[in-house]
């Protein structure tokens, strides 16, 4: 946060833009934290105050959000740890009426504020609240000659607006834990159909092994064939419901940490049943749309399924990175997308003899996904040389 000082009232016109491009940003769903320090920046420089707050209660006695404007890093810094519920910012969260006052410091509410706090005077504060329910309050404070009447209504409807967001922050929250429960139930039927009934018939079958082990050593030897063939079919089930997940927390972890989770769980699979290693390498691309990072998640979960299943494999590598489209100058701000590359040292195959026979060992989807985001797909592969999946996505052809 950079220093600023108390900003001149602006006329109706700039007050009208400004209030436009607060509901603006409720209204395009960003991240409710770039909403809420998009109005307490509006209330700050719309009211002419020097400083502006916007506290979230956390349930617990303290703030589970505290967004500041007019406080510098430096000085946000050494007031120290996010403040408790007591004095002022009790009384906004208890009582519904604005608080406008001409010193704060002299109203017997007041308790006390930290070393480095700045010093205030003028006062203005509301509840953000949501029907009967208080979500959190709004507050100004030091203005020239003291807040108004009208500067009361103008926070109060900046009030209404951090109300709205955070209500879609809440419904947003909702609706993710409703995903992950419907994902989680998914996968626990397809695990029972696919994959439990044949670790039942393995454990039946490894019995049957043990039981005639000593009397019949060929029907032992039968029984313990049958029992890899089943292990084998089990750990490609379960290969297939992992790369068949969509992970709930690619918007929570980002695209890197969502695919180093996905290559170690399908590592942790594989190794168990002996199959190749998976491994990750990489960090997260800025700036890329969600659509972007959907698209290149599909597109690493359908090359690991079919290096998985078809090339016999050692190793699979996945690899993520932030790259420059061809004349772009490194460094520069419209430098930049991302380079995902799934590789295995396996069979390898001829991508135009595949294309001849009719199959598509799922060429098809991941072409159809790296168009949806203009990315560019490559596919290199020959018989006995491996595959390497690449696909670019430059960030501002994805956007």
């Amino acid at each position: 946060m950079a220093a600023k000082t108390s900003p001149s009232p602006p006329n109706a016109l700039d007050t009208m833009r400004r209030l436009s491009a607060a509901v603006l940003a409720v209204s395009r769903h960003l991240a409710t934290d770039e909403v809420l320090q998009t109005i307490v920046a509006t209330a700050r420089e719309l009211i002419g105050a020097e400083y502006a707050a916007l506290g979230v209660p956390d349930g617990a006695g303290s703030f589970a959000q505290f967004l500041v404007d007019g406080v510098t890093d430096e000085q946000w810094a050494a007031i120290g740890p996010l403040p408790r519920q007591h004095g002022m910012l009790a009384v906004m969260l208890q009582d519904p009426a604005p608080q406008r006052l001409a010193d704060v410091r002299k109203d017997p509410r007041f308790r006390w504020w930290p070393k480095a706090h700045p010093e205030m005077d003028a006062f203005l504060g509301r509840q953000i609240r949501d029907g009967d329910e208080i979500l959190g309050a709004l507050f100004l404070a030091n203005k020239a000659g003291g807040f108004t009447k009208d500067d009361e209504e103008l926070l109060g409807v900046l009030a209404g607006h951090a109300a709205i967001a955070l209500r879609h922050a809440r419904l947003y929250e909702r609706e993710r834990e409703l995903a992950i429960t419907r994902e989680r139930n998914r996968l626990a039927r397809e695990l029972h159909d696919a994959v439990a009934q044949k670790l039942f018939a393995l454990r039946l079958t490894s019995q049957a092994a043990a039981d005639v082990l000593d009397s019949d050593p060929a029907r032992a030897r039968a029984s313990l064939e049958q029992v890899a063939a089943l292990a084998k079919e089990a750990a490609e089930e379960l290969r297939s419901v992992v790369v068949e997940l969509r992970p709930a927390e690619l918007e929570e972890d980002g695209l890197a940490v969502t695919l180093r989770k996905h290559a170690e769980v399908l590592d942790r699979v594989n190794q168990t049943a002996g199959g190749p290693r998976v491994t990750f390498e990489g960090s997260d691309v800025r700036a890329l749309s969600p659509a972007a990072e959907e698209v290149l998640l599909r597109v690493a979960q359908e090359a690991l399924h079919n290096a998985l299943r078809h090339a016999g494999a050692k190793t699979i590598s996945v690899r993520l990175r932030e790259h420059c489209p061809a004349g772009a100058i490194s460094g520069a701000s419209p430098c930049g997308g991302a380079l995902l590359e799934v590789v295995d040292d396996g069979v390898g195959f001829d991508p135009a003899a595949v294309r001849r026979a009719g199959r598509s060992l799922g060429l098809v989807s991941m072409r159809d996904r790296a168009k949806s985001v203009r990315g560019r797909l490559e596919v290199a592969s020959s018989p006995g040389a491996g595959t390497t999946i690449r696909l670019e996505v430059d960030r501002g052809r994805a956007a």
